[in-house]
């Protein structure tokens, strides 16, 4: 998976560079259909906010955190990025069985109203 790191008033190195990205090796893993993942680091007020954006399955997937550490902010979004892609993922599974619709009534009542009984 290419993560294309964007920096806003913050300076990272090739070493926090390639820790950033080995932390997403485990979401690549999950989720073998990523391409790419775009994360935006600002540093606002002494607070680190950091945002994930990517595709999955035709539908965007983001995730946001703060935090006054960036690694602990990093994984903070990462794991809320978890959390929507597998909510998406769920939610393509539950749309391949869905349940038929029942053409009879399901109360009681309403069955024994049609039958009519004199």
């Amino acid at each position: 998976m290419k993560v294309n790191v964007q920096t806003h008033h913050v300076s990272i190195n090739d070493d926090s560079r390639k820790e950033i990205e080995s932390k997403f090796e485990k979401v690549s893993a999950h989720f073998p259909q990523l391409i790419s993942s775009d994360i935006i680091i600002t540093k606002e007020r002494g607070q680190y906010e950091v945002e994930i954006f990517t595709n999955y399955e035709g539908v965007r997937v983001s995730a946001k955190s703060s935090n006054d550490v960036m690694y602990p902010g990093i994984a903070a979004a990462l794991k809320k990025l978890e959390t929507g892609l597998s909510t998406r993922k769920g939610q393509l599974k539950a749309d391949l069985h869905e349940k038929p619709t029942s053409t009879k009534p399901e109360i009681a009542s309403d069955i024994i109203q049609e039958m009519k009984l004199l």
